[in-house]
């Protein structure tokens, strides 16, 4: 996948791996720092405890156990990513702490919406937006599916998209489906922060920084949902935005 190669070779300095933890929900790689990714299973979906792998992944660099998130095999490639996380140095101090979705709230007033993947709060997006369209790979009531979504994703002003894409490889597949001049946001924890996404047409990255590596390998190995995991603590969840007057003028034309 070219995108997770550009962010691999954009990565200056590797670090041993120190420790892996792979819970119910999230799973955690210690290298230059905590690293994280949504646990998803070989199924392909999110929140499944995953197969076994043979070898000792802290026998590992960094950059030998990221390479995993090429493989087709989402459990497999869920490794990998929480690799890539725990390389990419981002300066948390720079970036505001709010939620991603709080950003698109403000951007939503009128405007035609797709979020795929389902988040929490996703009723007070829906007030402020015309249109809010939620998919699901296994949608609930009031979700629509994949195949719905080829044709909702070309409508949407602003497209909203789970960072596991990365993991289950449909990510560029989605991009390629948005309308020229749409709003593009990665949302997750999982969410790799690297300026190489902007070249992909990302707009918005809004992922996480571990502070506190103990607290948050604690609430991985205790299977912590996302909303455990954010009361939990030890988790800041940040926001790049790439050009937001850009971001202001393509949505008033």
């Amino acid at each position: 996948m070219e995108i997770l190669k550009s962010i691999m070779n954009s990565i200056e300095e590797d670090a041993p791996v120190s420790e892996v933890r792979r819970g119910l929900h999230w799973t955690a790689v210690v290298s230059r720092r905590c690293g994280l990714a949504s646990t998803v299973s070989h199924g392909g979906c999110a929140h499944g405890a995953g197969g076994g792998m043979e070898g000792s992944f802290t026998k590992m660099t960094g950059l030998e156990l990221a390479r995993l998130c090429l493989e087709n095999d989402p459990a497999i490639a869920t490794l990998g990513l929480a690799a890539i996380n725990s390389l990419i140095n981002a300066d948390h101090d720079k970036h505001q702490g709010m939620d991603g979705l709080n950003i698109i709230k403000e951007l939503a007033g009128g405007r035609n919406i797709s979020v795929i993947g389902r988040f929490p709060h996703l009723n007070e997006l829906a007030e402020n937006a015309k249109n809010l369209w939620v998919i699901e790979k296994q949608p609930m009531p009031g979700d629509h599916t994949e195949e719905k979504g080829k044709e909702l994703i070309p409508r949407s002003d602003i497209v909203v998209i789970t960072s596991t894409t990365l993991i289950n490889k449909t990510l560029p597949g989605i991009l390629d489906l948005c309308k020229e001049g749409s709003v593009k946001m990665l949302l997750g924890p999982s969410t790799p922060l690297s300026p190489v996404l902007f070249d992909y047409g990302i707009d918005i990255l809004s992922g996480s920084i571990v502070t506190e590596n103990d607290v948050v390998l604690r609430s991985v190995s205790e299977g912590a949902s996302f909303r455990q995991l954010k009361r939990n603590g030890g988790v800041r969840f940040i926001n790049i935005i790439n050009d937001y007057d850009d971001i202001l003028h393509r949505l008033s034309d």
